[in-house]
């Protein structure tokens, strides 16, 4: 019986121990099911860019330091959705042409890529960074005739199925020459078309591509771990932060300007014959940040700049009061605001003295002055136009500028009448000796004088009050400035463009591109001296207005924001009838 018993007890035990092992192999296969089932998910997720990062930083931490300024294109449908209900139907027509034309630059006509099946499902980001250009060894050893373009674009990748899918689609259907390379462990793939050569390598979660295969080295030797344009100084909190804009589209970079601004004026000879004034101006700029956003309105653009820390007390902010848009009449078409012309005037000579070419022209104004008007630039004219100015364009069938389509007018505010009539009078003098009549009548209770010939009123000048002196052409704007019965600030097209704008600013912008366009689309004679293709027509046609103004955030950043006014698809039909 004992025997019996513990040969049953042995058996149980030798069962349980059966089952538990049963049970540990069990939990073992599931753990590791589990475990396999996770690590595929989780491939598969990064396959398909779940943890990919696509943002402008992690793009510029493929961009050599080197890198004079880099932008990224939004790939968001949404943004650019927003924009499909401003312009003309040729607008729009303009603007497919060019992605089309663009596509075709990209691939082969015979690549059969659709941009919406092929490429759309896999791209993340688009930043497109300029490099700065080669040395003539370089471009002697690049091509014989022109330089090539040195830039890189980074390609964010948020879906490496796709993207895949797509390069092997490419592959198979390009008709150029390919071959393939190895630089640090990283393949390069060269395509050879007609015009250039493209170099395309895959880092992780982007695609880089360049028509300089030095520059795509560059970039490898950046993901290796050399310095980035993302370790520029301020680089980070700018790519970071970026500018807040809605519905942005695009953002362009410039942690270091003065770089960019050698760079662009050394090989641009227009720029580099800007004033001092300018130039010092330019050179003074520490970094800039640009975005571009679609809002109500129409296109948005916003920059702001940082001022290097010795040159603050050099550039200190000076916002103009803003009553000059109350001293213009109702059909201004366009206008210019601004303050002090007296101290950007002592600047610019300051500046001459370092610029002989610049300072032959200054002194070429003062001489002709002097022996033609018998008047000081210096002492008779600048130094009393030390305040608030404007100068405005009108819509004009009559008068010496009627050929042009438009007449003009300039206020200006300041602090010693007494030298500005002073002025005016040498004036009204000289133009007695040159058989020009001299008449003086009252408009609306203010004093104005008007020089006229033959061909009628010439000009005129007077006060609009106590400080405010204006000076137009033509009869019909005298009149309008001498009158203020409607004023600019009334009209619907200037408060629709300008009202967004920043009201604290050193003067405003504004142009009604509506009737601007309709005058110079009816006036023949403009035509011809200021001829237009058909596509930049259709694309000005299709602006309301444009408004800008500068302001300063704080003593070392200033901001410029730029609003394009566009018409809507509704206005559009209405226009036209429909």
């Amino acid at each position: 019986m004992m025997l019996a018993q513990k040969v049953s007890q042995v058996s149980e035990v030798s069962k349980v121990s059966k089952v538990s092992k049963v049970s540990k192999i069990k939990t073992l296969g599931v753990g590791a099911a589990v475990l396999i089932a996770g690590g595929g998910t989780a491939g598969y997720l990064y396959l398909r860019g779940v943890f990919s990062d696509v943002s402008p930083l992690a793009s510029a931490k493929l961009v050599p330091d080197e890198a004079l300024v880099a932008g990224v294109v939004s790939t968001d449908g949404k943004a650019w959705s927003k924009l499909q209900q401003f312009g003309t139907a040729e607008a729009r027509q303009i603007v497919s042409n060019s992605l089309t034309s663009l596509h075709k630059k990209l691939f082969a006509e015979n690549t059969k890529i659709d941009y919406e099946k092929d490429i759309q499902p896999w791209l993340g980001s688009v930043m497109l960074a300029l490099l700065p250009s080669n040395t003539k060894q370089e471009v002697a050893a690049t091509t014989a005739t022109t330089e090539a373009p040195n830039y890189l674009v980074v390609i964010g990748i948020k879906d490496k199925i796709s993207a895949i899918s797509f390069a092997t689609k490419l592959k198979k259907s390009s008709d150029g020459e390919k071959s393939e390379s190895n630089y640090k462990g990283v393949k390069i793939w060269e395509c050879a078309n007609k015009n250039q050569n493209t170099y395309i390598a895959l880092l992780n979660e982007h695609l880089v591509i360049s028509p300089q295969k030095k520059s795509l080295e560059a970039a490898i030797d950046t993901f290796k771990g050399e310095a980035s344009f993302a370790d520029k100084v301020g680089a980070k909190l700018m790519l970071e932060k970026g500018i807040d804009l809605p519905n942005e589209i695009a953002e362009i970079y410039v942690p270091e300007s003065q770089k960019l601004i050698t760079e662009v004026l050394d090989n641009n000879a227009t720029i580099s014959q800007l004033t001092p004034v300018s130039m010092k101006q330019l050179k003074n700029m520490k970094s800039v940040v640009v975005g571009v956003g679609i809002d109500n309105l129409g296109m948005r653009m916003k920059a702001i700049g940082e001022v290097q820390q010795d040159r603050i007390k050099e550039a200190e902010f000076q916002p103009t009061p803003g009553k000059m848009v109350s001293k213009f009449p109702w059909n201004t078409v366009a206008l210019i605001s601004g303050y002090g012309i007296s101290q950007g005037w002592k600047e610019a000579v300051e500046q001459a003295k370092k610029n002989p070419q610049f300072n032959a022209q200054v002194n070429g104004i003062r001489n002709y002055l002097k022996d033609n008007v018998n008047l000081d630039l210096d002492k008779d004219i600048l130094p009393w136009m030390d305040r608030e100015f404007a100068v405005g364009a009108f819509p004009a069938n009559e008068g010496i500028l009627a050929p042009m389509g438009f007449s003009a007018a300039l206020v200006v505010k300041t602090s010693d009448r007494q030298a500005a009539e002073t002025a005016l009078s040498k004036l009204d003098r000289l133009a007695r000796t040159k058989s020009i009549n001299i008449d003086r009548r009252h408009i609306e209770g203010k004093s104005v004088t008007e020089w006229s010939n033959d061909q009628g009123v010439l000009l005129g000048h007077g006060w609009l009050d106590k400080e405010s002196m204006f000076v137009a052409v033509g009869r019909p704007v005298v009149e309008a400035m001498a009158s203020s019965s409607k004023t600019l600030e009334k009209n619907q097209a200037f408060q629709t463009v300008t009202s967004s704008l920043p009201k604290s600013n050193t003067g405003h912008f504004y142009v009604d591109m509506d009737t601007v366009m309709s005058v110079f689309n009816s006036n023949f004679l403009l035509n011809l001296q200021l001829p237009l293709s058909a596509d930049t027509c259709a694309i000005l046609n299709s602006i309301r207005g444009i408004g800008v103004t500068a302001n300063q955030v704080n003593p070392s950043t200033s901001q410029m924001e730029i609003v394009f006014a566009l018409k809507s698809k509704e206005q559009q039909s209405v226009a036209s009838g429909e």
